[in-house]
């Protein structure tokens, strides 16, 4: 989507509010002992109280309202009452969502409770690594170079980057062009940023994987190698200089 009135910039930040607002609230909500189904609950909630509709649900008939992945898990993972968080666990939350017409995208991953397995220290890479990618994307910019600087910056701190999985263009749907906005060089790719479009960047920053593979669900994604992958993701228009953020609400950098 390309921004090109102000309308459609309350409306793309009213969705934005929403999803952000939702995952901050789940983040703070999870507590060791609940099920990720309860989690998932809680935000579906919240989506409805705000006047949105879930995205995975909406568009692919996702089996929950929000993707929420615990430990080995990249991301997809589905609610389950039969999942229950425990002190330690290394959790992502994807929540996207659709109201109005407009559709906007965001995650993070956190560690519940006491560090006890130290992932934060994985968790401190992939947010530090997406602040640094979208300070330096503006119009023009290659999407080629951005996924460059992911994957370096990724290696500086002794990880891989999950290749096949991207951030996304988004706006009038959950999924627009540029389809796949990589963490890794992908030279084939020769697009670049225009300004006023909408955008949602995404870190996969791995301790070991470099592919994420389709669990017998159909759903719940799992590295090839194991190991564990941490992910952020904002949603964000492309401007001349710095980008604006819509999902900043989510407070994943706090």
């Amino acid at each position: 989507m390309s921004i090109s009135s102000e309308a459609e910039q309350q409306g793309m930040q009213k969705v934005s509010d929403a999803v952000a607002i939702t995952l901050r609230e789940m983040r703070e909500f999870a507590k060791p002992g609940i099920s990720t189904k309860e989690l998932d609950d809680y935000g579906a909630a919240i989506l409805t109280k705000l006047g949105a509709n879930s995205a995975p649900y909406l568009t692919y008939k996702f089996p929950g309202y929000t993707c929420i992945s615990v430990n080995n898990e990249v991301a997809h993972g589905i609610p389950s009452a039969q999942t229950i968080l425990k002190e330690g666990d290394l959790i992502n939350i994807d929540v996207s969502a659709e109201l109005d017409g407009y559709w906007s995208d965001n995650g993070g991953s956190f560690v519940l409770g006491e560090d006890i397995y130290g992932h934060n220290i994985l968790v401190n890479a992939s947010k530090a690594i997406l602040k640094k990618a979208i300070s330096n994307i503006k119009g023009g910019v290659k999407i080629s170079d951005i996924g460059k600087l992911i994957e370096t910056e990724a290696r500086k701190s002794g990880y891989t980057v999950i290749k096949n999985l991207t951030g996304h263009g988004v706006g009038r749907s959950l999924h627009e062009e540029p389809h796949e906005i990589a963490n890794y060089p992908d030279y084939f790719n020769t697009k670049r940023f225009r300004k006023n479009s909408v955008v949602a960047i995404e870190t996969f920053i791995s301790t070991k994987s470099t592919i994420a593979e389709t669990q017998a669900d159909g759903w719940t994604l799992i590295g090839n190698k194991g190991g564990y992958v941490a992910q952020h993701e904002h949603t964000i228009m492309v401007t001349d200089g710095q980008p604006f953020i819509f999902t900043a609400q989510n407070g994943i950098w706090n």
